[in-house]
């Protein structure tokens, strides 16, 4: 398919409503836009940078977020579900970042609930431990029992 090349620069104007198919449209400028009810579907958005964003509402699904970087972030809320790393024949699998774990550093998750998830080989340290509960047992009280046996 040939595409034709055209640059355009839009300043105080309203596009709403428009559409782009079969477009390509790289290093995009966006700044001080509203971008409301926006669709993006089937698009590569690969080393695409959001910065001062409100994305309140916003859902990403039948993605490949890998090496995804969050950064001072406020998710009160936000519902992360059905995450996985996908294994080889699924289609967002890469052999890049197979097996790659995901990494949660320095965030706020009191009082978070995480049910029916595999933990296997998870490692926490250096955090917070106060009431958090494991299968309805207080980790301390696990803890306090183990060092005592030790």
């Amino acid at each position: 398919m040939e595409l034709k090349a055209d640059r355009l620069n839009y300043e105080m104007a309203d596009i709403s409503g428009s559409r782009f198919e079969k477009v390509k449209a790289e290093e995009l400028y966006f700044n001080d836009v509203c971008l409301v009810r926006t669709r993006i579907n089937n698009a590569n958005m690969s080393d695409m940078a959001l910065h001062d964003v409100n994305m309140t509402g916003f859902k990403i699904s039948d993605a490949n977020l890998s090496h995804l970087e969050i950064e001072g972030a406020q998710m009160g809320g936000a519902y992360i579900h059905n995450i996985g790393i996908p294994k080889e024949g699924d289609p967002h699998y890469h052999h890049k970042t197979a097996g790659q774990p995901v990494r949660f550093e320095n965030c706020e998750l009191r009082g978070s609930q995480i049910s029916n998830c595999d933990l296997s080989h998870v490692e926490i340290w250096d955090c917070e431990l106060k009431g958090m509960k494991i299968n309805g047992i207080r980790v301390e009280e696990l803890l306090e029992l183990y060092q005592s046996k030790s």
